[in-house]
């Protein structure tokens, strides 16, 4: 992995930060909170040496592949993307608008960088398995990585996927799960209590790893530690904070799927500086 510099890094997480209130403040709509707890993770991906990918080439058959399980937390990749050179970064202004590449969910036929069209909960770790499996059959040396929603692992589909990938040693495969404790009706503890959350994944026989996720050092050291484990998938929970860098996000989860009006919107702009 490239020598990284993590002052730049936290840097480039605020500039993705400002993207993603500026961009759902401006469709009116959008999912600003999921995407601000999930920030880190994608900053460690696409600017911290983890994936390999080109920009200029994004079917490039060598490249690492990332699936956004949670789509609607698609505000942050859209941002990752743009910075990294995948599209101009003036696309961002036109997030959810009609004829717009930058739908309300990915769309891997719209957008070049996106992996897979997702958005209905449950399906992308299985996604990613399949990729991860196609790998081996056609003896190449990438990685897969997904990004689930931890109320997103109410969902069976999930657990199939999990057993599936662990039965057949699937070592090119991590999942990130955001751990912010919350989804779309309550907290993640009173709608359906997933937890212990690291102990079930170990259970289904996953390498696990337990992170702050806002942490950019445990959370490149949680990514080097998954790539070195070749017979097993292996799972990083990472605690999250839902709406973090933005306080009124923070403080009440009722904010899951609601843009910030624009007076709300340049209050947190000069917080997250």
């Amino acid at each position: 992995m490239k020598e990284i510099n993590l002052e730049e890094l936290q840097t480039k997480a605020r500039i993705l930060r400002r993207h993603i209130i500026t961009m759902t403040t401006k469709a009116g709509s959008g999912h600003p909170s999921s995407a601000l707890s999930m920030v880190e993770i994608v900053t460690a991906l696409y600017f911290g040496g983890v994936l390999r990918h080109d920009p200029s080439n994004p079917t490039w058959p060598d490249r690492d592949r990332f699936i956004l399980s949670k789509g609607h937390g698609c505000p942050a990749l859209y941002a990752a993307l743009a910075e990294a050179g995948y599209f101009p970064i003036e696309w961002l202004s036109r997030l959810r608008q009609l004829g717009s590449p930058l739908e309300g969910h990915p769309n891997m036929r719209a957008l070049p960088g996106v992996e897979a069209s997702t958005g209905s909960l449950g399906q992308g770790l299985s996604i990613a398995l399949g990729h991860a499996l196609a790998a081996r059959l056609d003896g190449k040396g990438y990685r897969v990585y997904a990004l689930l929603g931890d109320g997103e692992c109410d969902q069976g589909q999930v657990w199939e996927a999990a057993m599936a990938a662990a039965h057949f040693q699937v070592g090119n495969l991590t999942a990130i799960v955001d751990h912010n404790k919350y989804q779309q009706t309550g907290s993640v503890e009173t709608v359906m209590d997933v937890r212990p959350l690291i102990e079930k994944w170990r259970a289904f026989h996953w390498h696990g790893i337990e992170i702050d996720g806002h942490d950019l050092r445990e959370v490149l050291k949680a990514f080097d530690e998954a790539n070195t484990i070749n017979d097993q998938p292996s799972v990083i929970v990472a605690h999250t904070v839902k709406g973090k860098g933005v306080t009124p996000l923070e403080k009440d989860y009722t904010w899951h799927g609601k843009a910030l009006p624009p007076d709300l919107a340049e209050a947190a702009l000069k917080e997250i500086g």
